[in-house]
């Protein structure tokens, strides 16, 4: 796991008790001993845990003072032969003044203390009272115990074996300002970001600090770590649930019970080489741009010492497609108002008659119908403005057929249907070759004969030809070249194969009636396939495009990691083993990410020369937008790799 990048990071509100250090630190070593059992490398711990939050005046005493620092000590001992990095809090008295403080450990050794930047000092929080922000600190370094420690809020923590790797802190209140520190230290490089907090429960706060926490990761393009404190907070005035959360770029992967009286850990995977992809992506995000200057502090590496360690994150078969059911149905409905607005808009700029469009009685053919029937609707065009082309060939099947004439005719389309069997023969005995091989020309000349057609029909009725064809097909190339490669407007382009079976089911379940349901669902249930080869001696499909290829799901799989996270073969290899278990044997994988390699490298000539389509997700193969490639690049590198797998 290590191998590829992936963190594990943890946030931990062990059981407390108010002013008892000795307590509290025995209970943070315990926890410290079980995040090293399971192999955490990062361990925040909440605000002032080593004291507690709810000291109030008590925080002024010498005495609670002094125990804390000692208490410090014990616990810095506890991380002695530890690779592990522990954040803990406590109160820090420096020449006059009081801060609140959290203190950075690791290999028995205190690396750095951070101050608090922004005090709240309104409704229940008093902290003013006690402390001072760490604008107010005099100093840069601090003696304790012998040794010079570094403080200030302008610590970043850097890894000493990778220098993209780096960790901030910020306290709380820090947090929920305007301008978080943890926005400065994102854009100084930090791609981890800790947050001890001692956030007390009000009616729907808990939801609000879900949506700071994972709207900082994204906004930051960071993971973000947050540890409250527990039950064991003073209950004065207001109570305190534990709620620790850990998101990644505005992904919640972790999450704490709250109201546990007992000490609670959460533990994550973090991508921190996906992070890194993203931020170079990105090209408003540049490390250092609008930050400050910061003070360097090494760490060595948590994770070196880890061997054959599992993997916690849970990595979706499929996902391209949202798990939730409620999310799902809203993708699908915002996919198909995206389709909708952008051929409505296409639609009035040309001032088209008519949208034509061929059918076959597949799933691809079938969402850009519903999309073009959708458009005239809304711009207040009858349904049979859309000519909808049903163009039977060597491998149609009676199903598909009567799917794709009784759709159409059930969506109020206008319908033609041209057989194309005797000019494909006709072409065939024009250019020389045999009826009776079924090779690649074959085949496209039937691709290619539907396309003239749609074309021609275009140009007859002044409309334009409506695109079928989707993200999984054009990422293996699996279309003719100036066959069904080529329309005016591609409406699917931007929608992966795995997700249109569930845009259409969602049409069908909400806005078809009971008649276009049926066919959209009988639809749905035939096997993927271009139809281009003659049909069994039982009408049945023949040529199943997954048993070429393989499954699309590991196709979309492999395409989301490639471009949206900049995986490298070894890494996709082993996602896969974790998203599909036992599914597919590790050869057979092996066997697919070759196949989608070969041909993602190879068809680059078709995506340079795509018709315009509306972008819909963070994956897009658009040669004018998301993906800009050489046609003729070589795929050595990803091959070879892949090769050693």
């Amino acid at each position: 796991m290590h191998k590829f990048g992936f963190a594990r990071v943890a946030a931990a509100s062990p059981e407390l008790r108010v002013a008892d250090c000795g307590f509290n630190a025995a209970q943070i070593i315990e926890v410290i001993k079980q995040a090293h059992a399971q192999q955490v490398e990062y361990l925040v711990l909440p605000e002032l845990s080593i004291t507690g939050y709810t000291c109030a005046d008590l925080f002024l005493q010498p005495k609670l003072q002094t125990e804390a620092i000692a208490a410090l000590h014990e616990i810095t001992a506890a991380t002695a032969g530890l690779s592990l990095i522990v954040i803990a809090g406590l109160p820090v008295a420096i020449k006059g003044r009081l801060f609140n403080c959290a203190a950075v450990l690791q290999q028995g050794k205190i690396l750095g203390i951070v101050p608090k930047t922004c005090l709240p000092g309104y409704s229940e929080f008093y902290e003013p009272r006690w402390f001072a922000a760490a604008e107010e600190l005099e100093v840069t370094e601090l003696r304790l115990g012998g040794v010079t420690v570094p403080i200030g809020n302008d610590l970043i923590f850097a890894s000493e074996s990778d220098g993209n790797l780096s960790f901030g802190v910020e306290i709380c209140e820090d947090l929920w300002v305007p301008v978080p520190p943890s926005s400065l230290l994102a854009q100084a490089g930090a791609l981890l970001l800790f947050n001890p907090s001692a956030s007390n429960e009000l009616v729907g706060k808990a939801d609000y600090r879900r949506q700071l926490v994972s709207g900082q990761s994204a906004s930051c393009v960071a993971a973000y770590v947050y540890a409250g404190s527990n039950t064991g907070e003073s209950s004065t005035d207001v109570v305190f649930g534990g709620h620790s959360l850990i998101a990644e770029n505005g992904q919640t992967l972790a999450e704490s019970e709250r109201f546990s009286h007992e000490s609670q850990l959460i533990i994550a995977d973090i991508d921190v080489p996906r992070l890194q992809y993203s931020r170079s992506v990105m090209g408003t995000f540049r490390a250092g741009k609008g930050g400050r200057n910061y003070r360097e502090i090494l760490f060595a590496d948590p994770g070196a010492e880890q061997k054959d360690r599992q993997l916690v994150r849970k990595i979706a078969v499929n996902p391209f497609v949202p798990g939730n059911p409620q999310q799902r149905d809203e993708r699908c409905r915002e996919i198909l108002s995206i389709q909708t607005s952008g051929l409505m808009k296409r639609i009035r700029h040309i001032g088209t008659k008519q949208a034509v469009i061929g059918i076959s009685g597949g799933l691809d053919s079938t969402l850009a119908l519903l999309v073009a029937v959708r458009a005239m609707e809304r711009l207040g065009r009858p349904a049979s403005d859309v000519l909808a082309v049903t163009m039977p060939g060597f491998g149609t099947t009676n199903r598909t057929y009567d799917n794709a004439v009784g759709l159409i005719k059930a969506l109020g389309a206008s319908m033609m249907v041209v057989d194309i069997k005797a000019a494909c023969l006709q072409h065939f005995e024009d250019i020389g070759h045999d009826k009776d091989v079924h090779d690649l020309t074959y085949e496209n000349v039937q691709a290619r004969e539907r396309t003239q057609i749609l074309m021609d029909l275009a140009n007859k009725n002044g409309g334009i030809v409506i695109g079928t064809g989707d993200l999984s097909e054009l990422a293996l190339g699996w279309c003719t070249y100036n066959g069904d490669h080529m329309s005016m407007y591609s409406v699917n382009s931007g929608i992966p194969k795995t997700l249109i079976q569930y845009v259409v089911a969602w049409y069908a379940d909400h806005e078809a009636d009971e008649t276009v349901n049926k066919f959209l669902y009988s639809i749905i249930e035939t096997g993927i396939s271009p139809e281009l080869l003659p049909p069994s001696a039982t009408g049945e499909i023949v040529q199943l495009t997954e048993n070429i290829l393989g499954p699309y799901i590991v196709h979309d799989f492999f395409l989301y990691y490639m471009l949206r996270t900049g995986a490298g073969p070894g890494k996709m290899l082993y996602l896969a083993r974790q998203a599909f278990g036992e599914a597919y044997p590790k050869e057979q994988l092996k066997a697919w990410l070759k196949v989608f390699i070969s041909r993602f490298f190879t068809q680059q000539f078709k995506r340079s020369c795509l018709p315009d389509g509306p972008k819909v997700g963070t994956v897009s193969l658009s040669p004018r937008g998301d993906w800009r490639m050489p046609s003729d690049a070589s795929a050595a590198l990803w091959l070879r790799e892949a090769d050693e797998l």
